[in-house]
């Protein structure tokens, strides 16, 4: 059955529920270029406005995955993914794909790119030189046997729907929806293959999700669409109100990532590296301790590995900004606020992220958090770090952060990093 487009839009636009019929028309004609790109934007805003039914969530989500095919994992190991909902430095899928394989799983980690104030993993690994995220399914079985660890970008027949609608919607202000991002994470997640799957979803200023009851909404649509489509599914809700780890951007990202998988790093960004890995791992039944694993260096050596099987150079030094900025403290004190939209809204304006789809973004471009809330600090002592190959944008980065951190006369007790727990 054939649809006209601006009916479905006005359906959405009035408030209806639309049809199984009319879902899976729209969602395979805009795949096939007959829904033009003004059209969808439309009917994404209507979705954005107005929200769909869990019904038509579910159905959405398996007209994606039906726009193209679903991979077969059979690689001689358990298979399980994550998936963030993003936040700012959120880099935990560097260092965990690598250390849930060295404890015995592997990992189909099929990751995407920028999307508004936030990063995306995709970006950061295309800082390694010689690094290449576009594999095919066979690429991607034969290094899950051999490393067991891929991280890369959906192959082009995997949901390609859903490629074309991330792209619109980080141009079209529809990013926050939480039928559209549910849809969008769980067809790739459902295709890919992989037995479990769990999910890190974000709340706070960083977070697309804002408060605790909309990531709650967001974690509770996700698992049961996964539960739904046989998929052992479980989502943390984690903390986004500060930024993860003390860099954002791109290679300064991956530097911090291989503190962490040597040992070291931001104690944040190992807590929840290792809350997740330990999820991960018993989702498939593996008892491994992924903290001692990350300890022994073990992990290090799967990164290593899956780098130089997707042409990179673990070794290779990584680019940073040639234009240096240094924000200072005003008076003594400590650390009282650090606001996680405001470095990432930074971090993109110095060209870490991109305006436009199309846009590219610089390897070299971010912010390093040289002190977190809780941590003293002396009048004149370098607060934040940025970087850039574009001495302009700095202006602009320093609009960002104007209001964005605060300092006190006593440090402010830090919550839980991960909240809560939604399991189907």
């Amino acid at each position: 059955m054939s649809y006209a487009a601006v009916d479905v839009i006005r359906a959405k636009r009035d408030g209806a529920v639309l049809s199984d019929a009319q879902i899976d028309w729209v969602v395979d004609a805009y795949t096939r270029g007959l829904v033009a790109e003004e059209q969808m934007a439309a009917l994404a805003m209507a979705i954005f406005l107005n929200g769909m039914s869990a019904s038509e969530t579910a159905r959405w989500t398996r007209a994606m995955v039906r726009s193209g095919e679903r991979l077969s994992l059979d690689v001689g190991r358990p298979t399980v993914d994550k998936h963030s909902t993003g936040g700012v430095g959120d880099k935990i899928t560097l260092p965990l794909a690598p250390l849930v394989a060295a404890c015995g799983a592997a990992v189909p980690q099929l990751s995407g790119r920028g999307l508004g104030h936030t990063g995306g993993t995709l970006d950061k690994l295309e800082s390694i030189p010689g690094w290449r995220a576009q594999l095919s399914v066979d690429e991607v079985v034969a290094q899950l046997r051999s490393v067991g660890a891929v991280i890369c970008a959906a192959t082009s027949g995997l949901a390609p729907a859903d490629r074309k609608l991330y792209a619109l919607r980080d141009v079209t202000g529809t990013v926050e929806s939480v039928p559209l991002i549910a849809s969008s994470i769980m067809s790739k997640k459902i295709a890919e293959g992989a037995s479990a799957l769990v999910l890190d979803v974000k709340v706070g200023s960083g977070a697309f999700m804002k408060s605790l009851e909309r990531a709650r909404e967001l974690a509770s649509a996700l698992v049961s669409i996964g539960v739904s489509h046989g998929l052992a599914v479980r989502a943390l809700l984690t903390d986004m109100s500060v930024p993860l780890g003390r860099a954002v951007g791109n290679a300064v990202e991956v530097e911090e990532s291989v503190e962490v998988l040597r040992g070291g790093g931001p104690a944040d960004v190992v807590e929840l590296t290792v809350a997740l890995a330990r999820e991960m791992l018993a989702a498939v039944g593996i008892s491994a301790d992924p903290a001692a694993v990350l300890a022994s260096g073990e992990a290090y050596e799967v990164w290593a590995r899956m780098i130089r099987a997707q042409g990179g150079d673990p070794s290779a030094p990584l680019a940073r900004g040639a234009h240096r900025h240094v924000v200072v403290a005003e008076e003594d004190g400590y650390l009282t606020a650090l606001d996680a939209y405001a470095v990432g809204v930074a971090a993109w304006r110095l060209g870490a992220g991109r305006a436009r789809k199309e846009d590219p973004v610089q390897a070299g471009a971010g912010v390093l958090c040289l002190v977190k809330p809780g941590e003293p600090v002396s009048a004149g002592q370098p607060l934040l770090e940025l970087y850039t190959d574009t001495p302009d944008a700095v202006a602009g980065a320093l609009d960002a952060l104007a209001g964005g951190y605060a300092v006190g006369e006593a440090p402010v007790p830090a919550g839980p990093l991960v909240i809560s727990t939604v399991q189907g």
